[in-house]
């Protein structure tokens, strides 16, 4: 029986096993391998194709939960079917299996691989993956706080970190980063990924993947990034996850495409199918999708893995007669590599013989595989990033959890500060009240494997190392009310000078699955922020969340709202670092915020109609809901500082026909150091088909001391100005277009405009 401990005798003779394959034929054979797989690596993984039997080829192309998984993963991801570890042991050594994710680090990764290298006949390593989706063991904020930031490169410096400390728990594979746009809130995994814009969205796309994979994927500290889901799962109809996708093909190319295509661009080596189903195809079985746009032509080289059983869920979809027609759609649609499921290992083999499957798109999808195996370093070492003693050395290292606390300071968004009242001011007494204010749990954020909360700083403890006066009352728990805990907090509220109100969501109300009806701060924490409200203290609210929310009453009155999204391991340091004034708070809304839950989906880039409102009281018979306007409480690219920011003397030319200039001078007239996200949009007036009232054409962040001013300059190119027409294709139409640079979405900033004229 194989045991899950490994001995000091076991981890000598994983020793012996490395030294054994360095000398062996197949690695002669494939030592040629690198990152391009070129010709050499071609024909080497060829060779080895014909060796193998039609059933290692559909091992290859099956990959599984570890049944020895970290108590977190287990509970993601359930190994259904396979939670006997000696059998999965048994079927890696019989080549069934390609490798395992979410598994118990570097070593059952040691113990796995040592077998396959000693046992197998092939000799074909296996491939550690897991959902390393914001930080390993050091947690950085959630995808869509992160790109509050607006700043790709942080994130690009995060993921850098992920996968320098993932690569020495022995991991190979990231499912990240997620690049689904955001445009209904209810969604849960919403928090995932970069936000409702398409600029943004293809920006962290890039940066997470460059991240990842470092300057070469051979490396022992790079991981190989994988885009999902593939494609427009964001766009699951009602916010419902798992959901159909129905959209025309102009707005699934325009929006829904792009961060995916900018993923693979920038180098991914796989990517995820979705769950959801597009125009009544699931993605799983989408030839059009995995083949023809990903492959032909985006020129997409790697390998595409089903999601969580996704293949296997045609079948409950009705696209799939049953498990073996479900292989046979996925595999003739492009999709390589079975998650899960195991219908291609059990399938594969006879649908070949059957001639249903030709072999040589089996043939096609190990030969992706194996060169992604090949990309990794595998095949030249199967235990380069198999080390105990790299894993401890690596985790959670003081420069990792400073580089938290730096992506934490700029992820929080500074929604109101009325009458200056952030900062606060040294020796102020604080009454920090609320479920989140301490117990260290709900920080680090949702699809954490293998970070822990425990190690997190919440915010009482941030509080306490910034030398703050302080008491901490909860009030209430999360979805609950707590006998008597509004008179205490009622109390605490009225000794203390100021109110800290850390409410929100809990990391059970946000990520997959967790799909809102209502996305408000649940009714418990909102009657405590009543009472607190009838204190008559001024009120900062620290909203914890992964979703825009729609606030009202007290938390949408309060003076100062901060959203703190979910930081990771440094999330109180950096929310002490903003309230005192350490730094400015610099974060813009990626999201939209509602004025209620009813409005969503609801995101700036939406389109006019023919009876807009326009500026001033809602009107009877106008494109609005009932008493609320069809605009944000917060708008896209929203947030506040410390200084006070002016936008003045807008540049740009009546004309464009090639590459023009625009620009604007930005001020700051505070007292204090600022740093401005500022926003360029347009708006072409009248198009053959209907345009979106303001759309991202780019960004700069631009630090301003007090009293400065910056001319700050953007080029914008006619391919900024490119839509889907109605024959699918991209074009350019001449025409008058708005320009804005402003702070907002919605905000006025300097306005101007321009014509267009083909050159």
């Amino acid at each position: 029986m194989v045991k899950r401990g490994m001995s000091r005798r076991a981890v000598l003779a994983a020793g012996s096993t490395i030294v054994a394959w360095q000398a062996s034929p197949l690695r002669a054979m494939l030592r040629s391998a690198d990152a391009a797989a070129g010709p050499a690596t071609r024909a080497s993984i060829d060779e080895l194709i014909a060796r193998m039997t039609i059933e290692e080829k559909a091992g290859q192309l099956t990959l599984m939960p570890a049944a020895w998984g970290g108590g977190i993963a287990t509970a993601l991801n359930p190994p259904a079917g396979n939670n006997n570890y000696p059998v999965q042991i048994a079927d890696a050594v019989a080549g069934k299996l390609t490798g395992v994710f979410n598994g118990n680090g570097a070593r059952m990764a040691l113990q796995m691989q040592k077998a396959v290298m000693e046992g197998s006949r092939l000799k074909i390593p296996l491939i550690f993956a897991a959902d390393v989706i914001h930080g390993h063991r050091t947690i950085f904020p959630v995808g869509v706080g992160e790109a509050a930031s607006f700043e790709p490169s942080l994130a690009e410096r995060t993921a850098r970190v992920a996968a320098f400390e993932a690569t020495g728990a022995g991991i190979d594979w990231t499912f990240a980063p997620m690049v689904d746009i955001a445009r209904d809130q209810r969604w849960g995994r919403t928090m995932e990924g970069a936000g409702e814009d398409v600029l943004v969205g293809r920006l962290f796309a890039a940066a997470r993947v460059r991240g990842f994979q470092g300057r070469n994927l051979a490396d022992d500290d790079c991981l190989m990034a994988c885009v999902k889901h593939f494609a427009a799962y964001g766009a699951a109809e009602a916010g419902l996850d798992y959901n159909s996708v129905d959209m025309s093909i102009q707005r699934l190319e325009e929006i829904y495409l792009r961060p995916y295509q900018a993923g693979v661009d920038a180098g991914a080596a796989s990517v995820m199918s979705s769950f959801n189903e597009i125009n009544g195809v699931p993605s799983n079985g989408n030839h059009w999708l995995m083949t023809d746009v990903l492959r032909d032509r985006w020129g997409f080289k790697g390998f595409v893995v089903s999601d969580y059983t996704g293949d296997e869920e045609m079948i409950a979809a009705g696209f799939a007669a049953d498990r073996r027609d479900a292989a046979r759609l996925a595999i003739l649609a492009g999709v390589d590599m079975s998650m899960s499921s195991g219908v291609y290992q059990e399938h594969l083999p006879a649908l070949v013989r059957d001639g249903q499957v030709p072999l040589a798109i089996v043939d096609q999808s190990v030969r992706r595989v194996l060169a992604a195996k090949a990309q990794v370093g595998l095949f030249d070492n199967p235990f380069r990033r198999i080390d105990l003693n790299r894993e401890a050395q690596r985790s959670r290292l003081p420069a990792s959890l400073a580089l938290s606390r730096e992506a934490g300071q700029k992820s929080i968004v500074m929604l109101k500060n009325e009458g200056g009242l952030l900062p606060l001011k040294p020796g102020t007494k604080i009454a920090l009240i609320g479920p989140f204010a301490a117990e260290g749990r709900d920080i680090n954020g949702p699809w954490v494997v293998y970070g822990d909360n425990g190690q997190a700083i919440d915010v009482a403890r941030g509080l306490h190392d910034a030398g703050a006066r302080f008491t901490v009352t909860k009030g209430s728990d999360v979805e609950a009310s707590i006998p008597g805990g509004i008179a205490k907090a009622v109390a605490a509220a009225k000794a203390a000078d100021v109110v800290l109100l850390a409410i929100g969501e809990s990391e059970a109300m946000s990520g997959e699955a967790k799909s809102r009806t209502e996305i408000d701060v649940p009714a418990p924490q909102q009657a405590l922020a009543e009472a607190i409200a009838k204190t008559g203290k001024p009120v900062v609210v620290l909203l914890r969340n992964g979703r825009a929310l729609a606030l009202e009453g007290a938390v949408r009155d309060a003076r100062a709202i901060l959203v703190t999204w979910f930081l990771g391991s440094e999330s109180g340091h950096a929310i002490a670092d903003v309230l005192f004034g350490k730094v400015s708070p610099s974060g813009r809304l990626p999201v939209s915020f509602p004025f209620a839950s009813g409005q969503e989906p609801y995101y700036y880039a939406h389109k006019n109609t023919g009876r807009p409102n326009g500026p001033g009281p809602l009107a009877e018979y106008k494109a609005h809901y009932q008493g609320v306007p069809n605009s944000a409480l917060f708008p896209f690219g929203h947030g506040l500082t410390y200084g006070d920011i002016v936008y003045s003397a807008l540049q740009v030319a009546p004309q464009m026909s090639g590459p023009m200039r625009v620009g604007a001078t930005i001020t700051n007239r505070g007292s204090r150091a600022a740093v401005e996200t500022v926003q360029l949009y347009t708006h072409q007036k009248v198009g053959s088909l209907t345009r979106p009232v303001r759309e991202l054409k780019g960004f700069q962040k631009v630090a301003l001391a007090p009293g400065e001013s910056k001319t700050i300059g953007f080029t914008l190119t006619p391919d900024d100005l490119k839509f889907v027409g109605a024959d699918g294709k991209w074009r350019i139409e001449p025409g008058l277009f708005d320009l804005w640079i402003a702070p907002s979405a919605e905000a006025e900033g300097v306005h101007g405009s321009f014509t267009y004229r083909a050159a």
